[in-house]
């Protein structure tokens, strides 16, 4: 993975939204750029103020926002941060989205209803984003949402330099649906190890049924990584970590992109004894007093300010993208 290095700080103003100011400074600092205040607050009827702490008049703006709880604030924190900074003559407004939580509004699979990771896409463009920068899509198809130009972004380099430093001896990776499958496989090409995936059935938003396992026989191993590109109540990993313990797992290593870990979620994995490590990255904030024991958080700000930083020299970041190995 390329280093970042320093870009002209009078040339760019970074900011970020309230979501995940711990990571934008981590980006912000790996660039040799200031994390440029931002002023939020509420007027007396609940409408949201915000107030940008520095001129943005023909500089490249970054602002740093995840769409993580309260969702609904933060894109609409977002949108305006967008929208002070075109009004204000930004000569580029580049929107950093570790993680798009509406990328799983990504089809219309029941009568009446929004596809939302298309219609937030088409308000980021409206509201003058130029570019959007987000790591690990839901699904291949919210990259085409966008009418302006869109870098997704992959975690798997980070957890590569994690697993590097443990011992992957008789581990199978593990999909806990078809629609991982293939991300679960290019990152077991790139680690050796063979891979399987669940046979996942949703029943609701926190109830799945995993019928069973497609692709390598899961029997004869004793660890099993669990890779997935989000976890929130947890429901689908504690439905496949049973299916794997009958299967004779013994070990079992959870990772995830983003750890929104709603309704409990963290909790309800690490009480599994099965369950050894939960890995994930801080796409999403997760506070100290919220953490387990059991809990791994990587950073992805490397990813990110190596994005932004050949970016800005109009150099390709192929090799940083999802579907680059």
């Amino acid at each position: 993975m390329t280093n970042a290095s320093p870009i002209p700080a009078a040339e760019v103003r970074f900011f970020s939204g309230s979501s995940n100011p711990a990571l934008a400074g981590s980006i912000a600092n790996m660039l040799g750029v200031s994390l440029d205040e931002t002023h939020v607050s509420r007027f007396s009827n609940d409408n949201m103020y915000i107030q940008l702490g520095a001129s943005v008049r023909y500089r490249r703006v970054y602002i740093v926002q995840s769409l993580s709880q309260p969702v609904n604030d933060h894109l609409m924190e977002l949108l305006m941060m967008i929208d002070i900074a075109r009004g204000a003559a930004a000569s580029e407004i580049h929107a950093i989205i570790p993680y798009y939580s509406f990328a799983r509004s990504d089809k219309k699979d029941a009568p009446r209803i929004s596809i939302t990771a298309k219609l937030v896409a088409d308000l980021l463009k409206t509201a003058g984003a130029t570019h959007v920068m987000s790591m690990m899509f839901h699904s291949p198809q919210v990259h085409g949402f966008f009418g302006i130009p869109t870098d997704p972004l992959s975690s798997r380099g980070v957890f590569k330099e994690y697993l590097d430093t443990c011992d992957l001896s008789g581990t199978i990776i593990v999909a806990p649906d078809m629609g991982q499958a293939k991300s679960a496989a290019r990152f077991a090409q790139n680690l050796g190890l063979p891979v399987a995936a669940g046979n996942k059935e949703r029943i609701s938003d926190t109830e799945v049924v995993i019928s069973g396992l497609v692709g390598n026989q899961v029997r004869g191993h004793k660890r099993a990584l669990v890779y997935d590109d989000e976890i929130a109540t947890g429901g689908s990993i504690a439905e496949l970590t049973r299916l794997l313990i009958k299967e004779g797992i013994e070990d079992i290593m959870v990772m995830c992109t983003h750890g929104v870990f709603s309704r409990n979620g963290l909790e309800r994995l690490a009480e599994i004894p099965q369950i050894s490590q939960i890995v994930t990255t801080d796409t999403v904030h997760m506070p100290p007093e919220r953490r387990h024991p059991k809990l791994k958080i990587v950073s992805v700000a490397k990813v990110f300010a190596s994005a932004i930083y050949h970016n800005f020299n109009h150099e390709s970041i192929s090799d940083l993208f999802v579907f680059g190995d």
